[in-house]
């Protein structure tokens, strides 16, 4: 390991050194034996050093983005003719407003208005990272959650819960029955499933682009790196189990600032999405884009793709034009780094 790698590293050592103390003993909270991170040290660092891409809604809501909730006929106009059909799906359109029950979701194509509902646009965004190595690492909350007082331990009725998508430190560590418990504070403690965690990677010989980005599909956190300094780094969705997101080292090829996306046509799993923003295609058909039909990052949820936010897949998308030049015969862009730094259970 080598530059940042080794600072990191050393960060990392310092970072998880604990101070051994035992926590009082009651009925519910047994007595247990605790390495923790003192309450003087957390207070010296009570908050990851990131900054947050502030989310923009004249870019995350700049499309009317609707679900077609069945299968639907479509007009050439408001009380037309029928010129088409949708079939039932997992089906997005960007449409207009709404004139006497009627929707436009495209020129000359008309539906009514009842068989739509608003899509479940995330303003979620990751965050800048600074240039020198967080002291500790830091995570996502990934649901909402009462911190645990011990390692291990059943949540007290009355502490406050940490909500979904909140930024903590990981202080240090204990494993109990196989499983990781988090110190995120004085006295918190959280159980490995509910933290998506920033894990930088060193760079692959192979990657051959001075910009590029690592996917962790254990964690589902992608990271972008400029050199070897990680820059920025946000929660993904990647694909389900029946449809994984390919392992390997890739380059992005192609980008559109938006695309239409279907896919399992005739069958149960049958989906169609209009407009999807800010894709860029690296493995074939699978590709890094926005996202508008859900907010659930730090999940796997899609068809193999790599899922961001609005606002997370248009920063990464300009921050790698640099990369791509079309005037170039054959130029690939930013390179793609998908691996796994753990087994789903």
């Amino acid at each position: 390991m080598k530059g940042l790698g080794l600072a990191l590293l050393a960060a990392s050592m310092i970072a998880w050194v604990p101070t051994t103390h035992a926590q009082e003993c009651s009925v519910v909270q047994p007595c247990v034996e605790v390495a923790a991170v003192s309450e003087i040290a957390i207070a010296a660092y009570p908050t990851p050093n990131v900054v947050q891409l502030q989310p923009d809604d004249s870019v995350i809501f700049d499309r009317n983005y609707q679900r077609l909730n069945a299968a639907v006929d479509v007009y050439d106009a408001p009380e037309g003719n029928i010129i088409g059909r949708v079939e039932a799906g997992f089906n997005f359109v960007t449409a207009g407003s709404d004139q006497n029950g009627w929707t436009q979701i495209n020129p000359n194509e008309w539906i009514r208005s009842e068989f739509l509902s608003p899509a479940l646009v995330s303003r979620f965004s990751g965050v800048l990272l600074p240039e020198e190595a967080l002291p500790y690492p830091m995570a996502w909350m990934l649901v909402d959650a009462v911190p645990s007082r011990t390692p291990g331990a059943d949540p007290i009725d009355g502490d406050l819960p940490l909500m979904r998508y909140t930024r903590v430190n990981l202080y240090t560590y204990q494993e109990i029955d196989g499983w990781r418990w988090y110190q995120v504070g004085p006295e918190q403690w959280l159980h490995q499933t509910q933290v998506a965690k920033i894990i930088p990677v060193e760079r692959p010989t192979d990657v051959d682009t001075e910009r590029w980005v690592s996917v962790d599909l254990y964690e589902q956190v992608l990271i972008a790196y400029e050199g070897e300094r990680p820059v920025f780094s946000t929660l993904v969705s990647s694909g389900l189990a029946d449809w994984s997101t390919n392992e390997g080292l890739f380059n992005i090829y192609v980008r559109y600032s938006r695309t239409p996306m279907s896919g399992a046509e005739g069958e149960a799993d049958f989906y169609s999405l209009e407009e999807v923003p800010w894709t860029m295609y690296f493995d074939d058909d699978i590709g890094l884009h926005g996202t508008y039909w859900h907010d659930g990052f730090g999940y796997r949820h899609s068809h193999g793709c790599v899922n961001l936010s609005i606002m997370d897949a248009k920063w990464l998308y300009e921050w790698a034009s640099t990369e791509l030049d079309f005037t170039v015969s054959n130029d690939t862009g930013a390179a793609v780094y998908v691996y796994s730094s753990g087994q789903y259970q």
